[in-house]
């Protein structure tokens, strides 16, 4: 959390605010950048239902997987990627056998922190709920190694303090409420949770005050500043962020990733968090922050639903050809890396070392697909290239 800036000794945090915890919202531009927000929001929706049910099972696992790793890179630790995919897949129910099926407790407790937030969105969010959560995230293992107290709100006598820098010359960035606070700081952040959930307002015949997205930004803002475990507080306030969303749709399905365009987005993240927690009680420029973030989530989100869709154009177009399984796996996996994404372009041997088959059918196999125009080709001899036929990809070769 280097990117923070130094924060005055005599500088008062939020919590301290009189009107603490009565967050408001009056800058006009809030409601202009939720707007925005919202018809990006409306984009993923039309573009999911454009690709289907399959192209949007992709999507989840792909942004699934985005999550998890993002997450926890945000806290500065790195998790391995096939664990994380495995652990993701195996979760949702399908067959990681060929997969290498690559087992973690620490990615299998934290992708069961995000699953149980999105999936049992209607069901409270409770004390005990979020001692679960923070328990999944630290296995026995981590527990002895850390020796910090899990499952359980902070209760030591020592400042819950945001630190960054070296060994001393240390810079606070933030103070949290005293731990002999924290359970009833967390008891009125609960109540409010609940009682801005949509459904519960829905059934009792009142209006929703808050726009989902605004009460996301607040409540991840208002769980970060009371910083209630001693670790885990930003993989557990992110949780709390895909169970609001996925309150806000009343729908479980995963069409964006908030973590991971935070990660993208960390020195901003943590710099508008941190604003935001030497502010006063108007958080406006938190929400609007937040919303942009939110909007670029849905625009990478979409970005990735055009590929998909560009894709079964692609596959739509070849329908009536008859391909071996060679070559249909060749092509899927350049569709799969994308525009540039298969470096230095296809070759025979790579097609050979891909398929496991000899140089005259692979000579055989790449002379049909340029045939079929599926394939075209730059150079010649040894240094013929092969690459998809996509019309808006360049390959950085045309």
């Amino acid at each position: 959390m280097n990117s923070f800036h130094p924060i005055k000794k005599d500088k008062k945090v939020i919590w301290q605010a009189k009107q603490w915890p009565h967050f408001t919202a009056t800058n006009p531009k809030v409601r202009e950048v939720l707007l925005r927000a919202r018809k990006k929001q409306g984009e993923v929706i039309g573009k999911a239902t454009a690709i289907g049910l399959k192209g949007v099972e992709e999507l989840v696992q792909a942004i699934y997987v985005q999550e998890v790793m993002a997450t926890s890179a945000i806290e500065g630790q790195p998790l391995n990627p096939e664990s994380v995919r495995s652990s993701v897949l195996r979760k949702l129910g399908i067959n990681t056998e060929t997969e290498g099926g690559m087992q973690s407790k620490d990615v299998d407790g934290l992708v069961d922190v995000i699953q149980d937030a999105l999936e049992n969105f209607s069901s409270p969010l409770t004390a005990e709920r979020l001692f679960e959560w923070h328990g999944a995230q630290f296995p026995r293992r981590l527990r002895n190694s850390r020796k910090i107290i899990v499952a359980a709100y902070r209760d030591h006598e020592d400042p819950m303090q945001i630190v960054s820098a070296r060994l001393g010359k240390e810079v606070v960035h933030y103070t949290a409420p005293p731990s002999i606070q924290v359970e009833k700081e967390m008891q009125y952040f609960l109540r409010w949770f609940s009682d801005t959930t949509p459904s519960i307002n829905e059934m009792a015949g009142t209006s929703v005050l808050l726009d989902g997205i605004e009460r996301a930004a607040i409540a991840h803002l208002w769980f970060e500043s009371i910083h209630p475990f001693e670790d885990g507080n930003g993989r557990i306030g992110r949780a709390i962020v895909e169970m609001e969303m996925a309150q806000d749709a009343q729908s479980a399905v995963k069409l964006l990733s908030l973590s991971n365009q935070m990660m993208v987005n960390r020195d901003s993240y943590y710099d508008a968090l941190n604003a935001a927690q030497h502010r006063n009680m108007d958080v406006s420029e938190w929400i609007i922050w937040f919303a942009d973030i939110y909007a670029l989530a849905c625009q990478t989100s979409c970005e990735f639903m055009d590929a998909a869709i560009e894709k079964s154009h692609f596959w739509n177009k070849y329908s009536g050809v008859q391909l071996n399984q060679r070559q249909r796996k060749l092509i899927q996996r350049l569709l799969d890396d994308g525009d540039g994404g298969f470096l230095g372009g296809l070759n025979a041997e790579k097609y050979i070392k891909i398929t496991g088959t000899s140089k005259a059918t692979a000579t055989r196999d790449l002379g049909n697909l340029l045939n079929l125009e599926m394939l075209f080709g730059v150079g010649q001899g040894k240094a013929l290239r092969y690459y998809v036929n996509m019309p808006s990809w360049s390959h950085g070769v045309r």
